[in-house]
């Protein structure tokens, strides 16, 4: 395939200024790599921070019931009718808490297989009204989908690179927008609807960028610590430092599992026995328990262990509800279920507010808190992160932050549009249409400088950027002399 562009510069172009074409040419890169993953990434994302709206909606006979007078069954009366209805082997692993009247009672089953269900069931009658697949249901797809494109880690990755090179596209459209010569402060930031073809189609993608820059930016800064690659680095470095989650912060109390009863007192953590699910095992963290969301910070914070010296047996789940409201906690957390003699019951609270996130470990034998973990508990960084999630997820101010997000997502998925409309306008037949570089480049150190800082920050997108500069020289270099419109 040629990629000579042969097309010549227009007068107004001509005068652009040095390096015009040079910050072009990245920015066409940038564009034909980020812009399907964009368009994917607006439209998941759009419906992601709909939700709460959503799901009633498509899962109403099993999420909603009619509000009654009477009292509801309590917890553990409802986890017993649940576990009847699970086939055997199924166990029961975290309670969803909601006391909205007009909502179903959840619990997460591991299922024998491996793979985990949600039951659902009336809270005032008891009666089972459905299961879903946590795997499978729609939201949980198109999260996926956002964060992976269903690929796995693979498709974590590449969903983290078009991310890092949206930097890359940002900051070239800003440059090739920044108003030059004649051009009017109105022709900058309004479209010139009176232009015609590609002309009108070049104007509106402009300006539509600029006033979707700062969003979009935000978009990327705020999802970018929850990648696979680079965030988790990111969040070992912050916690490292005491940025993230401060170092011991579920406290001090030793990670020895002393059981109730006879013989079973005194028995290391290490050494008592845990079942197939997995949770609550030693060297296990946040991040390894089945909650659909964590906090930030908390997803490095180790996992700690019962410890009771009282015979009394298990802390029933309706106690620790219980406990929760004296921890002034009512409704929408999760609780990760003990999955062995020495777990604890987790709670986790994700609200939409971050300064009231919530961690609480519970001893399952005793009851007592071993660690109550709290956003002033968290380093600079995650308190950053977790105002930066809200705002991302549509959560922190309500209906108008879903609007909000909505409309810049969309929006970048009419940028790709537009972006691919221009492309496809001035691609010369068989050929990729790349902008033809300047014969006497100017140094640009600037932005040289700037792509170096995003490569060694970002080490995944230094090496794309090498192999791009790599092919542009080799394989783009030679055919593309020739100036360009």
């Amino acid at each position: 395939m040629s990629v000579t562009t042969t097309n010549p510069m227009s007068p107004a172009r001509a005068t652009a200024g040095s390096g015009y074409r040079t910050l072009w040419r990245w920015h066409f890169y940038a564009g034909l790599f980020v812009m399907p993953f964009l368009v994917i990434l607006a439209i998941t994302g759009t419906i992601y921070c709909f939700q709460p709206q959503l799901e009633p909606l498509l899962y109403r006979e099993r999420l909603v019931v009619e509000p009654q007078s009477t009292p509801r069954l309590t917890e553990d009366a409802l986890l017993v009718r649940a576990k009847k209805a699970m086939p055997e082997g199924a166990r029961a692993a975290t309670a969803a808490i909601n006391m909205d009247p007009a909502r179903s009672a959840e619990f997460v089953f591991r299922m024998p297989g491996g793979e985990k269900q949600s039951v659902y069931l009336n809270p005032y009658t008891g009666d089972v009204l459905g299961t879903l697949s946590v795997e499978h249901r729609f939201m949980q797809v198109d999260r996926m989908l956002h964060r992976k494109l269903l690929l796995g880690k693979p498709g974590e990755l590449l969903m983290e690179l078009a991310a890092c090179w949206t930097l890359v596209m940002i900051g070239t459209g800003i440059a090739l927008w920044w108003p030059r010569g004649t051009t009017t402060l109105r022709e900058a930031f309004w479209p010139r609807f009176a232009l015609k073809g590609r002309a009108l189609w070049k104007s509106v993608h402009a300006v539509m960028g600029i006033w979707l820059a700062l969003g979009a930016l935000a978009f990327v800064l705020t999802g970018l610590p929850w990648s696979g690659s680079w965030g988790k680095q990111f969040k070992a470095l912050a916690t490292s430092a005491s940025l993230g989650a401060p170092a011991g912060s579920w406290g001090g109390l030793p990670l020895q599992s002393t059981l109730p009863g006879g013989e079973a007192k005194g028995v290391p953590a290490h050494a008592a026995h845990h079942d197939s699910g997995m949770e609550s095992m030693p060297g296990m963290t946040m991040d390894d328990l089945p909650l659909p969301t964590t906090p930030w910070a908390v997803g490095n914070v180790p996992v700690p262990n019962s410890r009771s010296d009282e015979g009394e047996g298990r802390f029933s789940l309706d106690r620790v509800i219980a406990l929760m409201g004296t921890l002034g906690i009512a409704s929408g957390y999760e609780i990760v279920l003990p999955a062995s003699a020495t777990g604890v019951y987790t709670v986790s609270y994700f609200p939409s507010d971050p300064k009231q996130e919530r961690t609480i470990y519970i001893d399952q034998y005793s009851g007592a808190v071993l660690k109550d973990i709290r956003y002033g508990d968290y380093g600079a960084v995650s308190k950053a992160v977790s105002y930066g999630t809200s705002l991302h997820m549509g959560r922190y101010f309500g209906l108008a932050n879903q609007i909000l997000c909505a409309f810049i997502s969309l929006g970048l998925a009419g940028m790709a549009a537009t972006g691919c409309v221009m492309w496809w306008q001035r691609r010369p037949a068989r050929s990729l249409g790349a902008p033809g570089r300047e014969r006497a480049a100017p140094p640009m150190r600037g932005w040289k400088t700037g792509l170096v800082l995003l490569g060694v920050l970002f080490p995944l997108m230094g090496a794309t950027m090498l192999a791009v500069w790599f092919a542009d020289r080799t394989l783009f270099g030679r055919a593309a002399q020739h100036t360009a419109s």
